[in-house]
């Protein structure tokens, strides 16, 4: 029975676990206990000054540091001339504290449990409710990076590359974003066409490195005008999410992703790439896989095309790239004759993918003049009929063979049928770019007994041509080794 695509998927986690669950707490006009008198002290103080909280600092005179001292003047700093004890607690909304033993510290923490009060030993992490990251400041935008305590130099160092992203202008297009929200607001109702409005923002805020002109937020408000008299019209992408290593995807597809109101993703699409999209867009597993249940091509159409009338931004979201072995033609001759406008986001083919894990080039001058991706099985359960093999079967030449697991033997007897030596050099991966990836390498006479051990549970490519000849049986490049030339190879 084909697989119905009519159920969003639960498939795949919405989100991945999370070591820590982050939250920006608003701390303005909110006691603060602070216990201690070091540089660490200072710095949280400072800290918690700077989000407009009411500090209520616990030290004597004698242990204050120099940093925290020269916090004195500050009017929402309270300096209590003795330690702490039990009864500072209630009505704070967080308790910190430097603590010198463990057995202060636990104490500090027992006293601020007891009293329903978050708290945190500094650098004592057992003694740790909540923990502070390392920060990024264009407040109103904030970012914090946590590590969990496990590396906190990584998590400087994370905040260093962030800083260099994030022009300091930000600051202040985030404040004018503050100051239009409630006019945006009522020009544009919640949905899409207030979201087309922000991302427009996004963009102009991320186009300059100046700060807004006293003019940008009147021409923001025209455009929130115009897009709320423009008919709402939806439209679809096709979008390649390459072969699975997220960090393979193009600017351009995270982007789309993260605009989706509904992604129609196949089921060879690995899970970290949809980590990547829109939380809110709803997502619909209509996969096609060799050998499994599966939605006909029909129905995919069909959803696109219903989304998209209803206004939907929609990602139809494929393996590698959408426009080889992606049926992207059919799709896009039905969205085109249904008036909907269609755009193609280009991903890295799986066959690229592998040409580079194996840093093998598919176009080595000595060996290869030209390069095929071949369809390695047909819809009625064989090797294509319509292959020119003896063509396939020729030298000077590199074929990728695509979904062609099943059909390994086949496509072995097809090629030695047409005059291809049974020595001709062959790659097999499985999973390319994926932590799971296996890998093979040998002669032709071998690929049917290769592709047993390989297995057919997860997508093959199976590379033919000398240009795989410098590989040993593993896929590993053999160091020292000097290509044979093609001749080599032949019968």
């Amino acid at each position: 029975m084909p697989r119905s695509p009519l159920q969003q998927s639960d498939d795949h986690h919405r989100i991945a676990a999370l070591a820590k669950l982050p939250v920006f707490l608003d701390l303005s006009g909110k006691r603060v206990v602070l216990a201690g008198g070091s540089d660490a002290a200072a710095w949280k103080a400072e800290l918690l000054l700077a989000c407009g909280a009411e500090v209520d600092l616990y030290c004597e005179a004698g242990s204050m540091s120099d940093a925290l001292a020269a916090l004195g003047g500050h009017p929402q700093l309270r300096h209590h001339v003795h330690p702490w004890h039990c009864g500072i607690f209630p009505g704070a909304s967080l308790a910190l504290a430097d603590c010198e033993t463990d057995d202060e510290a636990q104490a500090f923490f027992c006293a601020a449990r007891a009293a329903g009060v978050p708290v945190n030993v500094i650098d004592k992490p057992a003694f740790c409710q909540f923990q502070f990251g390392s920060i990024v400041n264009r407040s109103p935008v904030i970012v914090s990076i946590s590590t969990s305590g496990a590396a906190p130099i990584l998590a400087q160092a994370i905040r260093q590359r962030i800083e260099t992203l994030l022009p300091p202008a930000l600051k202040h297009w985030a404040s004018l974003a503050q100051t239009l929200r409630d006019a945006v607001n009522q020009r544009l109702p919640q949905g899409p066409a207030r979201r087309v409005f922000w991302e427009r923002f996004v963009d102009r805020s991320f186009a300059t490195n100046a700060p807004p002109a006293g003019e940008t937020a009147t021409a923001l408000l025209n455009t929130a005008q115009e897009i709320a008299s423009a008919p709402r019209v939806g439209s679809v992408t096709l979008v390649g999410a390459g072969p699975g290593d997220p960090e393979l995807l193009t600017l351009k597809a995270m982007r789309a992703l993260q605009a989706a109101d509904v992604i129609l993703f196949d089921d060879l699409v690995s899970s970290e790439v949809l980590e990547l999209a829109r939380r809110e867009a709803k997502r619909f597993l209509v996969g096609k896989r060799g050998g499994r249940e599966s939605c006909r091509q029909e129905d995919i159409n069909d959803m696109m095309v219903r989304f998209a009338k209803a206004g939907k931004r929609v990602v139809r979201l494929k393996s590698g790239d959408p426009m080889i072995f992606g049926r992207a033609g059919e799709e896009i001759a039905r969205l085109e004759s249904e008036g909907i406008a269609v755009a193609v986001v280009p991903g890295i083919t799986a066959a690229s993918a592998m040409a580079a894990s194996l840093k093998t080039s598919l176009t080595n001058r000595h060996h290869a003049q030209q390069v095929r991706f071949v369809t390695g099985h047909s819809k009625d359960g064989d090797v294509p009929g319509t292959v020119d093999w003896a063509s396939l079967a020729g030298p000077n030449q590199t074929s990728i063979f695509y979904m062609g697991g099943r059909m390994a033997q086949r496509i072995e007897q097809r090629l030695r049928d047409n005059g291809m030596s049974p020595e001709t050099p062959v790659a097999i991966l499985s999973s390319v770019s994926r932590p799971q990836e296996r890998r093979w390498s040998g002669p032709l006479r071998n690929l049917p007994d290769a592709m047993q051990a390989i297995g057919y549970d997860q997508p093959v490519l199976i590379g033919i041509g000398s240009v795989f000849g410098e590989l040993d049986q593993d896929g590993q490049r053999m160091p020292g080794q000097v290509c044979r030339d093609a001749r080599a190879y032949a019968v």
